[in-house]
C-alpha cells in the first residue's frame, strides 16, 4: 500500500474527495457555520478548535468551512498582483425579489425558493450581475465581500482561459504534441497528445482520482505537490513537474473526455513554456490588473513554488464575478478588448457532446467540456466554471446574467449540489428575462 501522508489525503480533499470521517446526515448550514463552532477563535485558539495544515481533516466537513477562506494562513502561496490603478467600481441595483424566485429541484417535485437555496447548498456568498449591474449579494459564514476564497477546480477555468488566449494570439498551436514543446514530457502520456487535447481532457491517461482506493495515483500526486519536508525514505516526484513526468498512457488519446486534475497542471506547464512564465504571472499580466479587481489574488504552491493550475486559485466573490462578466462581455471591458474575443468563442463553441456523454455525467445531459469550462448546451448557450464544493461562475449569455459561488457543501463533488443549483441558475435568469420584458412593455405603454 502507498504512503498516504496527512498532507496527501487533505490535499485529496481539495481535488474532489469526500471528507475525511464523513457524517451520514451533516451538520445543517446554521449549524456548521464556522463562527458558530469557533475554530481557531482566540489567540490561541482552543486546542479542540485549532485547524492545522497538517491535520488529515483540515479540509473535511465542517472544518472546510472555515478552511476555504484561510488557505493563505495555512500554506505557501504565490500572489496574483491586481495591479496598481485601484477596484473598478461594479454598479448595484438590489432586486429583493429575487430571494422570492422558485424553482423545483431535480428529483423532486417540491418547490424552493432562491433565498432557500442560499442555506441548502451551504452558500457562503453569491452574487447575480445583470446587464453588467450587481442585483444581489449575500454572504455567510466565513466569507465577507473581501475575503479571499479557494476557488477549487474554478481554477482550471482559469487556466483553460489563458491557455485560449495564447491560442488566439498564435502563441499555442492546439495541433502540437505536447512532447514537442515540453521534451521532459515526450516519453511519457502526455508525450503524443495535443495541446487540444490536454485543454479539453481527452487524453488517454493511466491515472486514478479515485480516493477510495489507496493504490490511486492521486495519492503519488498529492505527495508530490506537498510543500511539506518529505520522509528520509521518500523516493517519489517531489513536485508537479516532476510527478508529470512519471504518468502512463492507457488507451488512445481523443476520445473521450476524462475528467482528470492533472491535465490542469500540463496546460500550466504548457502556457508557462509558451511565455516564460507561471500562471500566477500570466494571469497577473493579461487579466487580474487589468480587469479593476478588488484585491490581489493568489495560488497555492509546490515545494519549488509551482502555482496549482488544477485548483489553488483563491480571490474574492466580487473578482470572481469580474471574470465572469468580462467572458459574458466577449473579452471586453470599457472598450478594450482584453481577451481576444476568438478566445471566448473557441470556450463557448468548443467541445463535444458524444465525447462528454463517455464520462458518464446523468446530471448534465447534452454538456460538453470545452477549455477547462463545462458547456451546458441549453437554450440560454449558458457556460460554467465549476469547483468541488460548489465554486462557480454561471454564465448566461441569453439573459446577459453572471452568477458566481462561493459555497462549503459537505458533499465535494458537484452532484451533491446541481440538483438545487442548476434549476437555480435557470430559473433566476428567467425571472430576470421577465422584468426586462415587462419593464420594456411598460415604457411602450
Amino acid at each position: 500500500m502507498k504512503r498516504m501522508s496527512a498532507w496527501a489525503m487533505a490535499l485529496s480533499l481539495v481535488l474532489g474527495g469526500n471528507a475525511v470521517a464523513q457524517q451520514t446526515k451533516p451538520l445543517s448550514a446554521q449549524d456548521s457555520d464556522p463562527n458558530t463552532l469557533g475554530w481557531m477563535q482566540g489567540f490561541p485558539p482552543a486546542a479542540d478548535k485549532t485547524i492545522r495544515f497538517t491535520d488529515p481533516d483540515y479540509f473535511g466537513f465542517p472544518k472546510l468551512r472555515w478552511t476555504v477562506c484561510h488557505f493563505r494562513e495555512l500554506m505557501p502561496t504565490v500572489a496574483v498582483d491586481n495591479g496598481s490603478k485601484g477596484a473598478r467600481q461594479l454598479a448595484v441595483t438590489l432586486d429583493p425579489s429575487l430571494d422570492a424566485v422558485s424553482f423545483t429541484p431535480l428529483g423532486t417535485n417540491k418547490a424552493m425558493t432562491w433565498a432557500q437555496a442560499f442555506d441548502a447548498n451551504y452558500t457562503d456568498g453569491v452574487i447575480v450581475l445583470h446587464h453588467g449591474r450587481v442585483v444581489y449579494e449575500r454572504y455567510a459564514g466565513c466569507l465577507h465581500q473581501n475575503t479571499l476564497h479557494g476557488a477549487m477546480s474554478v481554477t482550471k477555468s482559469l487556466t483553460g482561459l489563458i491557455g485560449e488566449v495564447l491560442v488566439a494570439e498564435g502563441k499555442l498551436n492546439p495541433a502540437a504534441l505536447v512532447g514537442d514543446l515540453i521534451p521532459e514530457l515526450k516519453k511519457r502520456a502526455f508525450g503524443d497528445a495535443t495541446v487540444r487535447q490536454v485543454m479539453d481532457m481527452t487524453t488517454a491517461l493511466d491515472y486514478s482520482e479515485d480516493y477510495a482506493d489507496p493504490e490511486a495515483e492521486v495519492w503519488t500526486y498529492a505527495e508530490a505537490g506537498s510543500p511539506l519536508p518529505k520522509p528520509k525514505d521518500y523516493v517519489g516526484p517531489r513536485s508537479y513537474f516532476e510527478f508529470l513526468q512519471t504518468v502512463t498512457k492507457s488507451g488512445t488519446h481523443g476520445k473521450a473526455f476524462a475528467y482528470k486534475t492533472i491535465n490542469a497542471d500540463a496546460l500550466g506547464w504548457l502556457i508557462a513554456r509558451a511565455t516564460g512564465h507561471s500562471v500566477a504571472e500570466v494571469l497577473a499580466e493579461r487579466i487580474w490588473s487589468r480587469i479593476g479587481t478588488d484585491r490581489e489574488a493568489f495560488y497555492t504552491v509546490d515545494s519549488i513554488g509551482t502555482p496549482f493550475a488544477g485548483g489553488g486559485f483563491n480571490a474574492t466573490l466580487r473578482d470572481m464575478a469580474r471574470v465572469g462578466q468580462l467572458m459574458l462581455d466577449s473579452g471586453k471591458l470599457n472598450g478594450e478588448q482584453i481577451v481576444p474575443k476568438a478566445a471566448i468563442n473557441a470556450i463557448r463553441h468548443g467541445g463535444d457532446v458524444k465525447k462528454f456523454e463517455a464520462a458518464g455525467y446523468e446530471l448534465l445531459p447534452n454538456w460538453r467540456y470545452s477549455s477547462m469550462w463545462w458547456v451546458s448546451g441549453n437554450d440560454h448557450e449558458a457556460y460554467a466554471a465549476r469547483g468541488v464544493h460548489g465554486q462557480t461562475i454561471w454564465i448566461d449569455p441569453k439573459a446577459d446574467m453572471v452568477i458566481a459561488r462561493f459555497a462549503s457543501h459537505p458533499v465535494a463533488a458537484n452532484a451533491g449540489s446541481d440538483p438545487t443549483s442548476l434549476p437555480a441558475f435557470q430559473a433566476v435568469a428567467e425571472h430576470l428575462m421577465a422584468s426586462d420584458a415587462a419593464s420594456s412593455s411598460a415604457q411602450k405603454q
